[in-house]
């Protein structure tokens, strides 16, 4: 959730540890009894122990955030160990584990570096290819500085066998298992939390369809601010709910307003007009309305669940700083948090706004500083085209055969053409999607699509899906595997010379379009010129033409000192393609700073 920037609030981040040394961020209000309970309960605990141990966790959140940049460059991972009560860091060296105990954490001495595990991932991610049978889950061990592989034993094949005798070579740890995780469904539903990728979490405005039939949910512009990006219904990048700003066409926030829709693509998920009213009677939407002032409005969001108050403004802009202003928002008295963004405003049983933003911490008596603010929501309904789902249900539920006789009709360096036979449908097939491996590569209306992007020189399995104008998917085609042509590599420098602005608790986005052909180089270099008041407050992160982000700097530090010049840094064993569009995201976590990103360069 947006948040107004002022004394009070600028204290607060300052106690999440938001760009401020430990010594002058605030201590954190104590924790919620239900999280309190929650812990004992989860670990066997009494409510005192617990919040000793949350309170213990706090620290070792705001201790890593402090950590010597020189400890975090030979940093293998970094984790919270509850029984200590302590930040625990892995590091490559007696030296960085010398300073990392000055610092008050405890070290631990590693053979492995970030390096070498995310080459060994890398390795082992290439061997599963589209899929190994048994094989549910592999990824790095911080804690045991290693890459795991877990294994349902009851599922395995010669194949599984073959694919565990070459990933020992690579020297995983392997772990079998009698079960497996299966994916999981559920119900749209407003005031539900959802996962932008690897963001922290809004919440779901309202279950919509559009002109189709096709399932989405409205909700907040700067929620689905990334095109083309995996929505999810659970933490941890679990539970695919569909796609957020597809098409790059779906989200907006700026002068226009604040709101976005979120696709609904995957089998399993059903839209809901009852809203989540976190144990207060139940509201079942009947139609959509716009409030006025003096309005009792109510709303319902992930973070403060179920809150109302009074209109005290409608049609009003508000400035955000960094040149974010929006016009014709609702301003009200009712309380809200972050992580409540994009959820649903209602009057009555009608729908009427998205949760825009608001202040830092709830006030009785509140001034227009510590108001929350809406989106009206008849604005995007109308923009889009879409149509609130009411009491009346959803329609077909019937999914479209499987794509018949997948296969590939040619190949270059970069890109491989499929082709397959048309499906059928109850009602009629709207379109399909094309998965390289279990990553959605492009959706088409026909039965023939190119993929573009590709690596030179590798193999690829992909299988295809049709959907139905109810956004009911059909079950994957059979794999097409396909390789790429060889393509010319090596090293290649590409610039961005435009200067951008960094601003307080802001993120400039610099893009470099590549139309380069093959893979990026095994190590990528980066070259950047920043002038800014305050070095720890910059976190600085490398974006590949596929989403992929590869950290170069993070935030966090005792002092701040200036940034001027260029600096260089290096990402080793990436694996992305060369062409496509590159990005370099800065994010300014600290309050009081000014700055600007000159040029930076990327040499492929």
């Amino acid at each position: 959730m947006r948040r107004f920037v002022s004394v009070a609030s600028a204290a607060a981040l300052a106690a999440l540890g938001l760009g401020l040394a430990p010594a002058e961020a605030a201590r954190p209000p104590a924790h919620p009894q239900a999280e309190v309970d929650g812990v004992a309960a989860a670990f066997g605990l009494t409510a005192d122990q617990a919040r000793t141990q949350l309170a213990a966790q706090d620290d070792a959140h705001r201790l890593a955030s402090a950590l010597p940049a020189s400890v975090r460059a030979q940093s293998a991972g970094q984790w919270f160990d509850a029984a200590a009560g302590k930040l625990t860091v892995a590091v490559t060296s007696s030296s960085a584990a010398d300073q990392a105990r000055a610092a008050g954490a405890v070290a631990q001495v590693v053979a492995r570096s970030q390096a070498d595990l995310d080459r060994t991932d890398a390795a082992v991610r290439e061997l599963v290819g589209a899929g190994v049978p048994g094989v549910y889950g592999w990824g790095v061990d911080v804690r045991g500085n290693d890459v795991g592989v877990d294994v349902d034993r009851t599922k395995k094949t010669a194949a599984t066998e073959s694919f565990l005798s070459r990933v020992k070579d690579l020297g995983v740890r392997i772990t079998e298992t009698s079960t497996s995780p299966r994916q999981q469904s559920g119900t749209i539903q407003t005031g539900n939390p959802w996962w932008p990728g690897s963001e922290s979490n809004c919440s779901v405005g309202f279950p919509v369809t559009d002109s189709g039939g096709a399932k989405h949910f409205l909700t907040a512009g700067h929620c689905t601010n990334d095109r083309d990006q995996t929505a999810y219904g659970a933490s941890g990048q679990q539970n695919k709910v569909g796609t957020s700003n597809v098409g790059g066409t779906h989200s907006v926030n700026a002068r226009e307003g604040d709101m976005g829709v979120v696709a609904v693509t995957e089998p399993g998920w059903t839209l809901s007009a009852s809203v989540n009213t976190w144990g207060e009677p139940a509201v079942t939407l009947s139609g959509a309305a716009e409030a006025m002032v003096g309005d009792r409005v109510c709303h319902s969001g992930n973070t403060s669940h179920w809150k109302c108050g009074e209109v005290k403004y409608t049609h009003k802009s508000v400035d955000y700083g960094g040149g974010l202003v929006i016009d014709d928002l609702t301003w009200t008295t009712a309380c809200s948090l972050g992580g409540d963004s994009g959820g649903g405003w209602l009057l009555g049983d009608k729908a009427t706004g998205l949760h825009d933003g608001g202040p830092s911490q709830c006030v009785d008596n509140p001034s227009d500083g510590d108001l929350s603010l809406f989106q009206p929501v008849i604005e995007a309904l109308n923009k889009w085209q879409l149509t609130l789902v009411t009491s009346g249900g959803t329609g077909d539920t019937t999914a479209p055969t499987a794509p018949g006789n997948p296969r590939s009709t040619g190949t270059t360096s970069t890109s491989v053409s499929l082709a397959w036979d048309a499906s059928t449908d109850n009602v009629g097939v709207t379109g399909y999607d094309v998965y390289n491996g279990s990553a959605l590569a492009t959706s088409v209306a026909g039965t023939s699509a190119t993929v573009t992007g590709l690596a030179a020189d590798t193999a690829y399995s992909f299988t295809v899906k049709a959907r139905d104008a109810a956004g009911n998917a059909s079950p994957a085609s059979a794999a097409v595997s396909a390789r790429t042509q060889p393509g010319s590599g090596g090293n290649r420098t590409l610039t961005n010379n435009t200067d951008y602005a960094i601003r307080d608790y802001q993120q400039v986005f610099s893009p470099i379009a590549s139309t380069l052909t093959g893979s990026a180089a095994a190590t990528i270099g980066v070259s950047l010129t920043i002038r800014h008041t305050c070095a720890e407050d910059l976190g600085i992160t490398l974006l590949d033409p596929r989403g992929k982000a590869y950290a170069l700097k993070y935030s966090g530090g005792s002092t701040c000192t200036p940034w001027s010049g260029a600096r260089t840094f290096t990402v080793p064993a990436a694996a992305s393609p060369a062409s496509g569009k590159w990005q370099l995201r800065v994010t300014d976590y600290g309050p009081g700073d000014t700055g600007t990103l000159d040029t930076w360069s990327i040499t492929l």
